[in-house]
């Protein structure tokens, strides 16, 4: 029997991870640092207990490139609060492969997003060199949103809100998005009821027939 192998952890610069994606919903960031503040003005043992149970799971890249495969948004939240590092979790070491290995792997693992806020792919070197680089998608705001209102439950399928994300961006219109965005997370919330939205990931029905 294999003894269990213990995470590796390291504390970073948050200024020096790598994202592995180019957006994030800017609403999302926004409510992780007001959630951030609340929790820091409290005391600093509720700000260092909530560090030490958010990890942020990277993989190792060349030069020792430290690249994230989640918590993006948490990351640039932090970042914008004035947070200087974070405990890491290496999921992966990868520092021996070449780049176009690199990046193909991490797109074979799921663990590679590089689509732009058009919800266009774009090539791996278009990928922020830093969190704070990261672009915001409307859609993937409120695609989170639709979540936490139960439009869809929480699912493992990687960057499966950004699968929600594309859906919407194809159904909502985006001046509606920026204009009225509680009007167009109503109209979100009816797509996820309706069978074009029953192959998603967390899709939790039923269809609704009136």
């Amino acid at each position: 029997m294999h003894p269990l192998r213990s995470p590796i952890l390291t504390t970073i610069p948050i200024r020096e991870l790598r994202p592995t994606q180019i957006t994030v919903g800017m609403r999302e960031v926004e409510s992780k640092r007001r959630r951030w503040r609340e929790r820091s003005a409290k005391s600093n043992e509720k700000a260092a207990k909530f560090l030490g149970r958010h990890m942020i799971p990277v993989i190792l890249g060349r030069k020792n490139r430290h690249y994230i495969i989640d918590q993006h948004h948490l990351s640039r939240a932090l970042l914008e609060e004035g947070v200087k590092e974070v405990l890491v979790t290496v999921v992966a070491d990868l520092g021996r492969l070449s780049k176009d290995e690199f990046w193909i792997f991490l797109d074979n693992r799921g663990w590679l997003h590089p689509f732009d806020q058009t919800g266009h792919r774009c090539s791996a070197e278009q990928i922020p060199k830093t969190v704070a680089g990261l672009v915001d998608d409307p859609y993937r705001s409120l695609a989170g949103e639709l979540r936490r209102i139960g439009g869809f439950a929480k699912d493992t399928t990687p960057f499966s809100e950004f699968l929600w994300a594309d859906f919407l961006r194809r159904r909502v219109e985006v001046a509606l998005v920026r204009r009225d965005f509680d009007q167009a997370l109503e109209q979100a919330a009816r797509l996820a009821r309706s069978e074009n939205a029953d192959h998603l990931p967390g899709w939790c029905g039923p269809v609704l027939h009136e």
